[in-house]
Order: structure tokens, then C-alpha cells, then sequence
């Protein structure tokens, strides 16, 4: 069953995998009946998605919500997992690379009010994201490849504007420049990060972090404000 498991994962993955040979058969073939269910109702959704790459299969978990599907280009090997809402109403839509995991409880949010639709959203390949993620993409987002993103991360791409006293905050507009993290980083549990940021490649961020300006290039940055302690 094992052998039959690593080809399957390697297949859709399309690198090659090998499952932990610990693991119980019970337990894989468990593993192996939620996928094929993750699968059924994977296919069945992105059939609404804007673009299908070939032999693409999605898997989704239960009670995910997905709006405006029609916004969403998909490539291979992407896992919605339980719980998750994506709304993908917006200028530019959601682009998911090839292996990609969006974990339990996410959210992502490509617009708050219809007056002003939020931009885009560009997630490239192999990108894992761990559960209770929050992604707000009013202003244009980018996660490169091979990022790796800790449990319960925040990411605003808007600003209020606020420098007038004589008109409530809500009614001052916002500023939108967008996040950028750049490719093979690791982003710790926690973390927050604010609009106009841009992660450089290999950078990693310290869990709890609040990344509030551009982090350079295989830096590691903790804090709050995060700041640059070393270089990798």
C-alpha cells in the first residue's frame, strides 16, 4: 500500500515522495479514503474555475467556501483544506501554482466593500501555508515559491488614510502598494505583515513578528517592529 501511496503523491506532486514508514496501514488507508473525498469535491469545483491547467486535481476539504470561482486559475496538487473561505471577487482573481496547501480555518479576502474591489492574488508553486491564515488582498499579494508560512498569519495590502481630523477614517480612502514575499522564505506562526511590504528571497521572519518595512534578501528578521538580526 505504501509503494501504491508514494507513486500516487509523487504523480500529483510531480517530485518525488516517500510517506514516513511508521505510519500504520489503518492510518493510511484512512488517509488515502479522505483524499479520494477531498478529490470528488475538488473536481467538481473546479470545473467553475477561470483556468484548469492539465491534469490538475484539487483536493477540498469539508465546509470550505469558495465566491467567485470564476476568479480562480488552479494548477496541480492544491489542497483547500477544512473550513477554509475564499472569496476571489476581484480586479486581477487568484492564481494558485502546483502544490500548494491552504491549511484548516483560512480565510482569504480579496475584497471588503464593493465600492473599491480589491486587486490580486499570485501564489507560486509549492507553497505550504499552515492553518488560521488570514490573507487580505486589497492591494496586489505575491507569495513566491517554495515559501513556507506559520499557524495563524495575518497579511494587510491596505492602508486607512487618517490625517484628517474633521472626517471619520472610514471616509478617507485607503492607500493600496501590496505584499511581496519572495521565494524559498519561511514566515514563523503569528506573523503579521503590513502593506507595502517586500520580503526579499530567503528570508526568514521570527514567529510573532509584526513586518512593517522591506526585509532584504536572506535576512532573518524578529520583533516588533521586526527588524534584521542576521543573514542567513
Amino acid at each position: 500500500m505504501k509503494k501504491l501511496i508514494n507513486k500516487l503523491i509523487s504523480k500529483t506532486k510531480g517530485e518525488d515522495y516517500r510517506v514516513d514508514k511508521s505510519i500504520p496501514a489503518s492510518s493510511l488507508f484512512s488517509i488515502l479514503l479522505t483524499k479520494g473525498v477531498q478529490l470528488w469535491r475538488g473536481f467538481w469545483i473546479r470545473l467553475h474555475f477561470e483556468k484548469k491547467h492539465k491534469g490538475s486535481r484539487v483536493f477540498v476539504g469539508k465546509h470550505v467556501q469558495i465566491r467567485a470561482k470564476r476568479k480562480i486559475s488552479c494548477g496541480r496538487g492544491v489542497t483547500i483544506s477544512d473550513n477554509c473561505y475564499i472569496d476571489a471577487l476581484s480586479c486581477g482573481g487568484i492564481s494558485f501554482g502546483n502544490n500548494i496547501s491552504l491549511g484548516r480555518n483560512s480565510t482569504i479576502e480579496c475584497t471588503g466593500v464593493l465600492s473599491e474591489l480589491g486587486e490580486s492574488l499570485v501564489i507560486e508553486d509549492g507553497v505550504g501555508i499552515a492553518p488560521g491564515a488570514f490573507i487580505s488582498v486589497r492591494g496586489p499579494v505575491r507569495i513566491g515559491k517554495n515559501t513556507i508560512i506559520g499557524p495563524n498569519i495575518n497579511i494587510y495590502s491596505e492602508n486607512h488614510n487618517f490625517s484628517d481630523q474633521e472626517t471619520p477614517i472610514r471616509l478617507q480612502g485607503t492607500t493600496r502598494k501590496g505584499v511581496t514575499i519572495g521565494e524559498d522564505c519561511w514566515i514563523g506562526g503569528n506573523v503579521t505583515i503590513l502593506d507595502g511590504v517586500h520580503i526579499g528571497n530567503g528570508c526568514i521572519i521570527g514567529a510573532g513578528a509584526v513586518v512593517t518595512k522591506d526585509v532584504l534578501k536572506n535576512n532573518i528578521a524578529v520583533g516588533i517592529p521586526a527588524k534584521s538580526e542576521k543573514r542567513r
